[in-house]
């Protein structure tokens, strides 16, 4: 009979980039579950001209700011490669902010103070952090990649501060066809879809087609997202069985699914 730690049974299409699904589905695998890997996002960073001299600019300017706020972990993993490349002596006193652990943790490479909120992965969750509720006449540098919510920096300056953009990748969304996705989820007995942000999941439900997808396939998919506001659009696009996993890094999404397929022997044993 299979362990509580156990996944097999699942069956689980992951939608990260591809560098980004490598160890998660590793861990699935040695754990009896089935993956099948469909990026629907990539993440490339910037080459156009005028706007990586804009961001090597505000790197070069660095000292300047009181605070550095990074929003994904490829915003802590590349922001930190161009703070490295230019700052081989880095200036201290920058309290670095971080949403989510895994971004945290790429941050304490450098020497300053780590900030995460230990409630939440969501930007009302870093807006909360004592550290940034008062802010005004603070200068604040904002890594990210082009475009995106605004929640943040709008925040910020509404709460006195000023915010800088600095931009470091641009996200892509791969194209496939539909048919052969479906076929794939059918072939390969999906029943579980992995989507770690709002842009992804909004790739996966155009890609689908939700408005002319079976029903059954909606029922019958559970959907693992990373926060409740993800969660909420789901739902609302249909599907029936949506997890929140509170987080987008490779251990809280192993633990939502070990959790799902726990819940799902307990309801078979029971029938």
């Amino acid at each position: 009979m299979p362990t509580h730690h156990t996944l097999a049974g699942i069956s689980v299409l992951l939608t990260r980039p591809a560098t980004q699904a490598v160890g998660i589905a590793q861990a699935i695998h040695n754990l009896g579950g089935n993956v099948v890997s469909l990026p629907l996002l990539e993440i490339e960073a910037i080459t156009e001209r005028v706007a990586v001299e804009k961001l090597k600019s505000s790197i070069m300017a660095l000292d300047n700011y009181d605070a550095a706020i990074f929003i994904s972990t490829n915003a802590a993993t590349l922001g930190v490669e161009w703070i490295e490349n230019y700052w081989p002596q880095l200036p201290l006193g920058i309290e670095a902010y971080a949403v989510g652990p895994g971004t945290a943790e790429i941050l304490r490479k450098l020497p300053w103070q780590v900030h995460c909120s230990d409630t939440g992965v969501t930007s009302e969750d870093l807006l909360a952090l004592p550290g940034l509720l008062n802010v005004k006449d603070k200068r604040i540098a904002l890594f990210r990649g082009q475009g995106g919510r605004e929640l943040i920096a709008e925040s910020l300056r509404t709460r006195g501060a000023r915010v800088d953009y600095l931009e470091l990748y641009a996200r892509t969304v791969p194209q496939y066809s539909r048919d052969e996705v479906l076929q794939q989820i059918e072939r390969e007995g999906i029943n579980v879809v992995v989507t770690t942000s709002m842009q992804v999941l909004d790739s996966f439900l155009h890609l689908i087609d939700t408005a002319t997808v079976s029903s059954e396939l909606l029922r019958r998919l559970s959907v693992i997202v990373p926060s409740q506001r993800v969660r909420e659009h789901a739902l609302a696009a249909g599907f029936k069985h949506v997890i929140n996993a509170g987080g987008a890094d490779d251990q809280t999404v192993l633990r939502s699914l070990q959790q799902l397929q726990s819940a799902s022997a307990t309801n078979s044993e029971a029938m």
